[in-house]
C-alpha cells in the first residue's frame, strides 16, 4: 500500500467515472487457500489446493502443530512466527518441517512470518530454502524476507491503494528475472480514507463494518482499472471519505492478471474470501 493520494485526491477520482466490470477470462494459476484445520471442511468443496495454517514455532526451535485429521495430505505446510521465541537451532527446526512435509506429502512451505527479518529467522529461512529446493519442494516467503535472502519465491501483496496494479507486477517480474519466480499474496481490500489523505493512512473495515456502511450510504460504486479494485465516496461530518475495496470480480481479475503474466501461484486467506467463494471459484467445482 504505497504512494497513496499524494495530492490529497485519489488518482482514481481523476478518471472518468464509468461503472464497469473487470475483463472476464479463464484463470490458469495454482491457487492456494490458506485454511485452519477447522476451516478445511467448509473450504474443501471449491477445488483449490490448501496451505494448512496449523503450524507455529515453539520453544527450543520446535514446531508445534494444531490438531489435523490423520488423512490430511497434500498442499503446503504454513508455519507462523507469531509470538515465537528466538530460533536457536535452525537446523533442528528445519528438520522438523521436513519430517512433517514427508509425513503429509506437502509440496512445500508457506512462511507466514510477521517479524522483521532478524538474523535467527534468516538463518532458518536460508537453510530451509536450500533443503526444500534439493528435495524438489517449494518455499514461499514474504517479500521483505525475499529481499534479504536469495531463496524461495516472494509473495507480492495485491492490496495496493496507489499506482498501477499491473505495472507493480511487471516491475517485480523484471526485478526478479521472471514471473515464474513470483507468487501473489491476494489480500482483500476494505479500506476507508478520509480526504485529503496526505499521510496515506486509511482505516481498515471489517466485513460487518463494510456491510453496514454500504447499507447506510447506498453509494454509486465504480471500478478503477489502475488499482484493479472498486471504490466509492461518501460524506460524513463535513469530511469526504474514499472507500477502496475488493469483491469477487476484482479478486478474480487480479488472479487473471497474475496468470497471464505467468506467476507461479496465488494465495488467499479463507476467512477473507468465504463470502465470495462460490462466485470466485465457480469454475473449479
Amino acid at each position: 500500500q504505497k504512494n497513496l493520494f499524494q495530492s490529497g485526491i485519489p488518482p482514481v477520482l481523476k478518471q472518468t467515472l464509468v461503472k464497469s466490470h473487470p475483463h472476464k477470462g479463464e484463470i490458469i494459476l495454482q491457487t492456494y487457500l490458506a485454511v485452519t484445520p477447522e476451516e478445511l471442511r467448509e473450504a474443501g468443496k471449491y477445488g483449490c489446493a490448501f496451505a494448512h495454517v496449523a503450524y507455529r514455532i515453539g520453544q527450543n526451535s520446535t514446531m508445534l502443530r494444531q490438531n489435523l485429521l490423520l488423512q490430511t495430505r497434500g498442499g503446503l505446510l504454513s508455519v507462523s512466527d507469531r509470538e515465537a521465541p528466538l530460533i536457536e537451532d535452525p537446523q533442528a527446526l528445519c528438520a522438523a518441517v521436513l519430517r512433517e512435509c514427508g509425513r503429509r506429502g506437502y509440496g512445500g512451505v508457506l512462511l507466514d512470518f510477521e517479524e522483521r527479518p532478524r538474523r535467527d529467522r534468516l538463518a532458518f529461512v536460508e537453510q530451509l530454502g536450500r533443503t526444500l529446493s534439493a528435495g524438489r519442494r517449494t518455499l514461499y516467503l514474504p517479500e521483505n524476507y525475499a529481499k534479504a535472502t536469495p531463496v524461495g519465491i516472494p509473495l507480492l501483496c495485491t492490496a495496493i491503494s496507489g499506482g498501477n496494479f499491473a505495472q507493480r507486477l511487471q516491475e517485480a517480474v523484471t526485478a526478479q528475472g521472471g514471473a515464474a519466480r513470483l507468487a501473489l499474496d491476494v489480500q482483500r481490500l476494505r479500506m476507508d480514507f478520509r480526504l485529503p489523505a496526505r499521510s496515506g493512512e486509511g482505516e481498515p473495515l471489517t466485513e460487518d463494518g463494510f456491510l453496514r456502511l454500504t447499507e447506510r450510504e447506498r453509494p454509486s460504486v465504480f471500478f478503477s482499472r489502475d488499482l484493479c479494485a472498486r471504490y466509492f465516496t461518501y460524506n460524513r461530518d463535513g469530511e469526504t471519505h474514499f472507500v477502496l475495496f475488493d469483491d469477487a470480480d476484482t479478486l478474480a481479475q487480479k488472479l487473471r492478471t497474475g496468470s497471464a503474466m505467468g506467476f507461479a501461484a496465488a494465495f488467499l486467506m479463507w476467512p477473507e474470501v468465504k463470502d465470495v467463494a462460490k462466485k470466485l471459484f465457480s469454475g473449479r467445482h
